[in-house]
């Protein structure tokens, strides 16, 4: 749907901060999120600390400084404060917001629900465990967060859950510049999220190998996947047939087919365990590489001797 823009009085959208509130722990990154009660938007959902400016006087970082005070009852450092991500956001009933997420890793004080009129819980979750229900703008906050984007986009449709719903993802993370080329176009992303959900990181592991492509792709809720991008119409047809096939039979020892698309010449393969051999010599080429070229080559390929005459 599109609509007309405005010839009259300038477009204003109000400024959310959020506080990503993060410790670590033996395992794995955490975070801080408080439940909704009462009167509020949301209520009975999850949700980060947060809230809006008190007004062109009051910068983010005052801001959020005050609303950790607020909220949660820590005191924080601006010189603490990082930059995290930046969502515009459109609700279901078509309200638009800029919601600023910032990072924070040290604080004074032990988070405790400060607000009782407006939350009645909080706790510390793992990212890759976050809580249900959870309020959908924040969940996408999160999720942009954890893939490492600078910004991103989360436009909900009329008749949207204001609850995040995995099947209902309307997150779209916009590369930051230095990363182009590092993530698959925007229809193999779309392929490979369909397949699996919400894809949060991707990271380029190809090998040299003219115009095949593959990314190590890892989760919102942790599991990881290799999407692969063949050179030519005929390897991916190849490829799906002896994973149908006889790789089948290695079992767990060998990638399972998930996906594939024969358009986009694109699989989305199983991760296992073990480590690349891709681009490893062999302990008897690497001596060799040290040798003189003569005695290199006497080492690799050693002299072929005739066999003995027979008598």
């Amino acid at each position: 749907m599109t609509h007309p823009v405005s010839r009259g009085e300038r477009h204003a959208e109000p400024v959310d901060v959020h506080l990503i509130l993060r410790r670590e722990t033996g395992d794995g990154p955490e975070v801080l999120l408080s439940r909704r009660i009462g009167q509020v938007a949301a209520a009975g959902l999850w949700h980060l600390p947060s809230g809006h400016l008190g007004g062109p006087w009051e910068d983010m970082v005052t801001a959020l400084a005050r609303e950790a005070r607020e909220v949660p009852g820590v005191v924080i450092d601006p010189g603490d404060v990082r930059a995290a991500v930046t969502v515009r956001h459109r609700s279901p009933g078509g309200d638009a917001r800029i919601g600023v997420f910032f990072e924070v890793r040290r604080w004074q004080g032990t988070p405790k629900v400060m607000e009782h009129r407006v939350g009645d819980a909080m706790e510390w979750f793992p990212f890759d465990a976050l809580p249900e229900p959870m309020v959908a703008y924040c969940r996408a906050g999160s999720d942009a967060y954890r893939s490492g984007a600078r910004m991103a986009v989360h436009f909900q449709e009329p008749g949207d859950p204001i609850a995040h719903d995995r099947t209902v993802d309307r997150l779209v993370l916009l590369p930051v510049p230095d990363t182009r080329g590092t993530v698959p176009e925007q229809a193999v992303r779309a392929f490979a999220e369909q397949a699996v959900g919400r894809i949060t990181a991707w990271t380029d592991v190809s090998w040299a190998r003219a115009e095949s492509r593959v990314w190590r792709a890892t989760g919102a809720e942790g599991g990881e996947w290799y999407v692969k991008i063949h050179q030519s119409d005929r390897f991916p047809h190849r490829e799906v047939s002896a994973l149908r096939g006889w790789v089948a039979g290695l079992g767990a020892a060998a990638p399972r087919l998930v996906a594939a698309d024969f358009a986009l010449r694109a699989v989305v393969l199983t991760a296992v365990g073990g480590r690349a051999l891709h681009g490893r010599r062999s302990p008897a080429r690497t001596a060799a590489a040290d040798l003189p070229p003569h005695r290199a080559a006497r080492r690799v390929h050693p002299p072929q001797h005739p066999a003995p005459p027979r008598r």
